[in-house]
């Protein structure tokens, strides 16, 4: 799908980022992994305390990138699997459970990667 020209990968990583703080999710970390990776430049990593709530994070993220005018690629993964992974080309957001992300280690796999500051809701 075509993406919207106005949002740089990173600001597209970070309004997902930021999407996710006014939820409340948990653990945000915003990865940039151009450097090591060839499939993409940024990952968003969340937590939700339950499946519910990470059903409710997917959703925001969902809806803030769509007003953007960002589509998903494609989006895997059911919140009560644990994960869903949201694939927006060269930004890839995945919002966890608790249990889930201790399980994948995702930042550990990623960890040399570059983790990037933003401001996170209060």
């Amino acid at each position: 799908m075509e993406q919207n020209m106005s949002l740089t990968n990173k600001e597209t990583a970070l309004l997902a980022a930021n999407a996710i703080s006014q939820k409340k999710g948990l653990d945000i970390v915003v990865l940039d992994i151009g450097e090591k990776s060839s499939f993409a430049d940024y990952f968003v990593i969340a937590s939700g305390n339950t499946e519910r709530q990470v059903g409710g994070l997917v959703d925001e993220v969902d809806t803030q990138l769509e007003k953007a005018g960002i589509l998903p690629d494609h989006i895997e993964g059911k919140p009560d699997s644990g994960w869903v992974l949201m694939d927006y080309g060269d930004v890839i957001v995945n919002v966890f459970t608790k249990e889930k992300r201790d399980l994948y280690q995702i930042e550990k796999i990623w960890g040399d990667g570059e983790f990037l500051e933003f401001e996170q809701a209060e």
